[in-house]
């Protein structure tokens, strides 16, 4: 057995224990009167300020954000998980008046958002906010946390190390495929579990990673755009976590305060020291 079929036979283990340890897929809520012109919103923190604006393009993730602040919902969390040249992550509201110590980052409303990625318009360049959710392995859909978020701060790239990681990101497009079309397979990965049939989920395996092959020969490998190259080689950002977040803001005023809050010092967990509270407030 190939490296590539061990590596499909465990994405199909992994699916098969996720759905039936029972997760749940709640679908967002939405909120038609919301307005659609490139709304923004200010993250107060006792560092400084920050500004966002949202995007129009990604229309589920603009109007659930600005739902939660004008609820109130992000006042008093905290950014509870920092980590340098990396993002700055919040949103959880179980981080409101947390001691110290307590593990944070499981919190939020109940449900789940809809990825929405527009790539590669939108990718992870310093200062976009994007969107935090569960791992591939219990989240194949790549659906979105109802309410954490992180900013990215990233490092800036050579041109020569852009290119080394587009190689390896394009080595990982049989695997995100495969869950891609396993996901699709639910109810009958679902069934056949329930009852035993072993040879039936090798066969579905066996279908599904020869569709992947086909795929992956019918379509163009991965590659940066001129836009992307320019940006993490000059602002930087971590472009390793394109087209799997989704991006749906970025930061227009306060980018230095959100340099200063990836730089405070942590402790476990990523949990910053001295608390960082926000305040998140919907500019009319």
């Amino acid at each position: 057995m190939n490296n590539k079929t061990h590596t499909l036979r465990y994405a199909i283990a992994c699916m098969i224990l996720a759905i039936c340890t029972g997760c749940s897929w709640a679908q967002s809520t939405k909120n038609k009167n919301m307005k659609t012109t490139t709304p923004m919103v200010r993250i107060s923190t006792n560092l400084g300020d920050i500004v966002v604006r949202l995007y129009d393009e990604t229309p589920e993730h603009r109007d659930n954000f600005l739902k939660l602040a004008r609820e109130g919902y992000y006042d008093s969390t905290l950014f509870h998980r920092v980590i340098k040249d990396f993002m700055i992550q919040g949103g959880d509201p179980d981080s409101k008046g947390a001691p110290a110590g307590k593990q944070l980052g499981s919190g939020g409303p109940g449900y789940t958002v809809p990825a929405e990625f527009v790539y590669p318009q939108y990718f992870h360049k310093r200062g976009v906010l994007s969107a935090a959710r569960q791992a591939d392995q219990v989240n194949p859909e790549r659906r979105s946390s109802g309410s954490q978020f992180y900013i990215v701060w990233g490092k800036t790239y050579t041109e020569g190390e852009l290119k080394q990681l587009a190689a390896q990101l394009d080595g990982q497009r049989g695997q995100q495929i495969f869950n891609g079309l396993a996901a699709q397979h639910r109810d009958s990965i679902q069934a056949m579990y329930q009852r035993g049939d072993q040879k039936g989920l090798m066969e579905l395996q066996n279908r599904l990673a020869a569709e992947t092959d086909k795929i992956l020969k019918e379509t163009q490998g991965f590659t940066f755009t001129p836009e992307q190259m320019e940006a993490y080689t000059t602002v930087g950002g971590t472009p390793f976590l394109d087209n799997q977040y989704t991006v749906f803001g970025e930061v227009v005023e306060g980018l230095d305060v959100v340099g200063k809050i990836q730089q405070v010092a942590t402790g476990k967990a990523d949990r910053p020291k001295e608390d960082v509270v926000m305040t998140v407030t919907v500019l009319e």
